[in-house]
């Protein structure tokens, strides 16, 4: 899923082509991705693009007469400027915002369709796609700090909240925990003063690096390699890959869709911790330590 770096790379990609710019219509390859009735397509023909902004992880163009379209990308959802006009893909092209300079395409490549539009009339009803999680460069330290112990969850889960932190998803969560040197599963309420300001320095840096990074890769361009794996990360998505600080093997936690990577030298002081379906299959055979399973397979 697009995360705060990349969709502040798209909205500043869109700036420089859209903003300030009518849209001259929005068609639809699939009629399910637009997931609104009130207000009809139709009346943002002709409209000019007055402002475009990021809500956690959603595109909103802002229009006159206080409407609204927002664009949730969820996991598969792509962003794509082509040539005015261009035609819908087949099967992956969702919709297509026309401009008189170029088209703005959204595409789908998965078979659950996800993405989503949402046409708005009004602030209050633009709040309400607003999941509500704290800017991290903005917030004062007490704030993160209550925002995190809210609740007591792992951090994993608190980081990726939408309702808690905005913008912070599977791959860049793994990023931020690995520069703290904290555990994923490390609960909230545990974490001490000294740990809350590591994890709030890793955040701000972590999306600060990877916004940068981006944007030097994507240049006047348009961003179109949008991926929650690069092979400069850390350990989100190096399964088994040296970690780039301490060279032991990068270890994973998969639950449902979703992935977590971690390294067990720098954040858990060396503990394997278990994934929950193959730990039950293995029990007692499940290594502990990174040393025990190194050995068991010295052992092979």
């Amino acid at each position: 899923m697009p995360e705060l770096p990349d969709i502040t790379v798209y909205i500043e990609a869109l700036e420089g082509r859209i903003l300030g710019r009518p849209l001259v219509g929005v068609r639809l390859g699939s009629p399910f991705v637009l997931r609104s009735v009130e207000p009809p397509l139709a009346v943002f023909g002709g409209r000019t693009v007055r402002r475009l902004s990021r809500l956690g992880k959603r595109i909103v163009m802002a229009f006159d007469d206080e409407l609204f379209l927002v664009i949730h990308l969820m996991i598969s959802g792509r962003l794509h400027w082509r040539a005015a006009g261009a035609p819908l893909a087949r099967k992956i092209g969702l919709a297509a915002f026309d401009f008189a300079d170029g088209t703005l395409v959204l595409t789908e490549v998965a078979s659950k369709k996800r993405a989503s539009i949402h046409a708005v009339r009004g602030a209050t009803a633009l709040a309400g796609h607003d999941p509500g999680g704290m800017d991290v460069f903005s917030a004062t330290r007490e704030a993160f700090r209550d925002a995190l112990v809210h609740e007591n969850h792992t951090l994993k889960r608190t980081l990726t909240d939408p309702r808690l932190f905005s913008g912070i998803g599977n791959a860049y969560s793994d990023e931020i925990l690995h520069r703290a040197q904290l555990s994923p599963i490390k609960m909230t309420r545990s974490l001490d003063d000294q740990e809350i300001e590591r994890l709030l320095t890793a955040t701000r840096a972590t999306l600060t690096e990877w916004t940068e990074r981006l944007r030097q890769q994507t240049g006047d361009g348009f961003p179109e390699k949008v991926t929650a794996f690069r092979p400069e990360m850390a350990v989100h998505g190096r399964f088994g890959k040296p970690c780039p600080v301490c060279g032991a093997p990068v270890q994973r936690i998969v639950h449902a869709e979703n992935e977590t990577n971690y390294c067990a030298r720098c954040q858990t002081g060396g503990r394997l911790l278990a994934d929950r379906a193959l730990s039950r299959l293995l029990k007692t055979d499940w290594p502990r330590t990174l040393e025990e399973m190194e050995e068991r397979r010295a052992n092979r």
